[in-house]
């Protein structure tokens, strides 16, 4: 106990191994003992379980299991290892050079392509910037929510009062760009701008980590650009959303934090670590799926130092606590109930696997160099932070299958595949990688005395092969306009046809959860969503839309949050009466629909009350006008005098 109270004290592999065995085999018998359990208990009149749970393993169940037989096998197999894990790199050495031209010339042949998707990139998210309107759902409700931190008021708001509007998310990426607002007033370019700084500085960060770890420029440049590169991060990059943001603070502290034990001052140290750990709170206050960055960091840091690790883990808490219940109590209880307890969200089912299937397929070449280097660092190294970060953020993909969830959700583990893939790369092409004596060196070494006459020749495999694997990226996520005076050229020179719907091929096709984006919009889109604006405009009743803009720049009240008041209503949450009722006397000059996300009892009295006007498409969407029925009163009262 007291060894483990010193500043100086780290778990060996073979603790950690141990560790993971327990919690491995907690986890799977408890998985696999549940419903036996449940029904036993039940026939003793205890339900430990909500009475509309089926029996059986769901999609959360199985990836849990799954996660718990690796676990089990992780800790099983690091139980020989009884040596502590080495803390300094060993010093290079000179390793011959074949195959190391070849790589390096097929390396500028990726480098090119993947500077082709950074151009497209830019250029997507410069017509995405100028566009007026809500490229992607939810964008106007983020401005809305920005719009009110810059009057000094919360957007955690009571639901059931007019104009039933309240967020969802926590407030730090609105708060950075109020002063946008009051310079600028109500728009989304700025907001999009932040997003895209957002990816470069998290490209930037991944591609310092790698030259930071192996001092390797062409490399350090790829795995920077393979992110920018995916179509995930395509997607969403330039949308005027907290979650890349939230992934570039992540990303800043996993690279500050990596190497803080290597760190011998002790001034030095603290400062590191303040920095790493603010950064990780932010992120936290960004978007709540940060929490497995924050699991992964204090995992890390309590490995290999248990003392410092929880003194630091209380002040985090702590200050991540008060903030917390500041913002509740501030709130009068709303924060809790908007930003925790109404994303409770049901899984859809299909989507988990769908969504996952799809990211691999597309990123499974940098996610496999990943993996291997996790394993290689389980059983031959110091398990570094990246390493922690890739499994927690792996874990966290989980979550992608919730209602309101996507891609995005997969952005965590792409940033970290691309540093560890970075660095695996760079090891081999400079033959760097150690093999410390241990009981899976000695069962190899029978191959290695097989193969050492071929030492060269196999070297120069494993060179030539790195560039050939981020071929497979580049071919994997090609994605690239169709229409317009350049793009459109090259198409039909290379001919490449549109797979979209709209002037764009995404190899990542479609799959539940992957939103219909990525296309530039057409100015007749851009002259649609003015039409649009103009409706809403008319008269001096409020409007109801689907999208927030048509309203912003009509400059009318935004009415309602239609997730967020799904997520509450699901989630018995929040009483529709009063919006319902409002509605029912045709308060409302006219309401817009796009896909149908407000309860079930809201859309109801729309459909009763109202009646479709017209149909205007824009961004490959139909916006439903729904106008006032002249015939709705009548129905009402003989409904009323039939009650």
């Amino acid at each position: 106990m007291l060894a483990f109270l010193r500043d100086d004290f780290t778990l060996s592999k073979r603790a950690l191994g141990l560790i993971l065995l327990v919690i491995g085999l907690v986890g799977t018998i408890g998985l696999l003992g549940l419903d036996p359990l449940a029904e036993l208990l039940h026939r003793l009149g205890i339900d430990i379980l909500s009475p509309d749970r089926q029996a059986g393993f769901g999609p959360m169940q199985q990836v849990a299991l799954l996660a718990s037989l690796a676990l089990t096998v992780a800790g099983l197999t690091m139980l020989p290892l009884r040596e502590a894990p080495p803390i300094a790199p060993a010093a290079p050495q000179e390793a011959p050079q074949a195959g190391l031209r070849a790589a390096h010339f097929l390396l500028g042949l990726v480098l090119a392509a993947l500077l082709f998707y950074f151009v497209i990139y830019l250029v997507y998210a410069v017509n995405i910037i100028r566009f007026p309107f809500d490229y992607d759902q939810g964008e106007g409700f983020e401005l809305v929510d920005t719009i009110m931190f810059s009057q000094g008021r919360w957007p955690y708001q009571d639901t059931e009062v007019y104009p039933f509007y309240s967020s969802n998310y926590p407030p730090l990426f609105h708060i950075v760009a109020v002063p946008f607002v009051w310079l600028f007033g109500p728009a989304y370019w700025y907001g999009r701008v932040l997003a895209v700084l957002g990816t470069l500085i998290t490209a930037g960060a991944i591609g310092y980590a790698v030259y930071r770890a192996e001092r390797y420029t062409l490399l350090a440049v790829i795995s920077g650009l393979a992110y920018l590169a995916s179509n995930y991060i395509y997607h969403v990059g330039p949308l005027f959303r907290q979650h890349l943001f939230m992934v570039m603070l992540e990303t800043l502290a996993v690279v500050v934090l990596a190497g803080v034990h290597d760190v011998v001052e002790p001034r030095q140290r603290r400062r590191t670590l303040l920095i790493g750990l603010g950064l990780v709170l932010a992120a936290g206050f960004t978007k709540q799926h940060a929490i497995f960055t924050a699991i992964a960091v204090f995992v890390f840091l309590f490995v290999n130092n248990p003392r410092r690790s929880l003194a630091w883990g209380v002040l985090f808490a702590l200050v991540g606590g008060g903030i917390f219940l500041g913002i509740d109590r501030a709130t009068g209880g709303q924060w809790w109930l908007n930003i925790i307890t109404a994303n409770v969200n049901p899984f859809v089912p299909g989507q988990f696997p769908g969504l996952f299937s799809q990211w691999f397929g597309l990123h499974g070449a940098l996610v496999i160099l990943a993996a291997l280097v996790l394993i290689y660092e389980v059983y031959f190294d110091r398990i570094s932070l990246y390493s922690y970060w890739f499994a927690a953020a792996l874990l966290s993909t989980t979550l992608a299958g919730k209602w309101g969830a996507g891609d995005s959700y997969f952005a965590t583990t792409i940033a970290a595949a691309c540093i560890l893939s970075g660095i695996f790369a760079a090891r081999t092409l400079k033959a760097a990688w150690r093999w410390p004596e241990n009981y899976l060196t000695r069962l190899a070494r029978p191959l290695g005395s097989m193969t050492g006459r071929y030492r060269a020749g196999l070297l120069a495999a494993a060179r030539v092969s790195i560039p050939l694997v981020y071929a497979l990226y580049v071919a994997a996520v090609f994605h690239m306009p169709t229409g317009g005076p350049v793009f459109g050229t090259l198409a039909r020179t290379f001919g490449v046809e549109p797979n979209t719907g709209f002037a764009l091929y995404d190899s990542a096709g479609w799959t539940v959860g992957y939103a219909v984006i990525g296309q530039i919009p057409t100015e007749e889109e851009i002259a649609n969503g003015w039409r649009l604006v103009e409706i809403v405009a008319e008269g001096d009743k409020p409007a109801i839309s689907e999208d927030a803009s048509f309203s912003l720049l009509a400059g009318k009240d935004v009415v309602g949050n239609p997730t967020q008041l799904r997520n509450l209503y699901n989630n018995d949450l929040y009483d529709p009466a009063v919006l319902v009722a409002m509605i029912e006397d045709q308060a409302f000059g006219v309401i817009i629909l796009r896909a149908l996300f407000y309860p079930d009892p809201v859309l109801a009295a729309m459909m009763d009350a109202y009646m479709p006007a017209e149909s205007i498409p824009m961004n490959g969407f139909d916006y439903q006008v729904l106008r006032p029925d002249p015939g709705w009163p009548e129905r009402r009262a003989a409904r009323d005098e039939t009650d």
